[in-house]
Formats: structure tokens, sequence, C-alpha cells
């Protein structure tokens, strides 16, 4: 009994992430930015799914308080880690134009 009543405070605390923007609502700059996603960053990380690649899935990543590092979620510590790496993840900065980089957090927001 004990277990049922703390197995449904873990559930309740539980918060779901909401599903990420459909593709066809998209902004134009949000379009490009996933078009820069699938190019540099899908072969590694899942974008729409939890789903577990090389890399962790990106999906929520900014709407959860932390990284999966434990880093804040924010667009400081997010570009910094495309633009200089982390761990296994290589530097990606030297890969793409301030541009495609914009894009690519505007992309990021909405997953």
């Amino acid at each position: 009994m004990i277990w049922v009543s703390a197995l449904s405070l873990m559930v309740a605390g539980c918060k779901s992430i909401p599903p990420p923007t459909p593709l066809a609502q998209l902004t134009p700059q949000q379009a490009e930015g996933h078009a820069v996603f699938q190019t540099k960053c899908g072969v590694c990380h899942a974008d729409r799914t939890n789903d577990l690649l090389h890399g962790p899935a990106l999906r929520g990543i900014f709407k959860k308080d932390y990284l999966p590092s434990g880093a804040p979620a924010n667009d400081d510590r997010v570009m910094e880690t495309i633009l200089h790496g982390r761990n296994m993840m290589p530097p990606m900065g030297n890969t793409m134009d301030q541009q495609d980089l914009d894009d690519l957090l505007a992309y990021l927001h909405t997953i």
C-alpha cells in the first residue's frame, strides 16, 4: 500500500514535455533551422522523438530547466555546446555560419 502512494506521488510530480511544433507550422527561420538540424545534428541527435542515437535526444531541450549535462537550458549554454562541443560531441562552430546558427537555435526552441 505504501509503494502505491509513493508511485502516485512520483507520477504526479512528473511533467510531460509538450509535443514539438508541427513542421507545417514553423516560421521560415525555424524551417531553415530544421534543415540545418537535419544536415548537421540529425546524425547524432533525435529532435522530434526521445530516441537515443549517438548523442542524447534533444526533444524538449528548452522546455526543461537543465540540459542533459546539468547546465541551465538557455541560449548561451546551448550555443556554447554547439560551437565548442562537449564530451564526445565535436565542435560544430566551424561548420556553420551565423545565420545557420541563428536558424538552428530558433528551431531548437520549437522541439
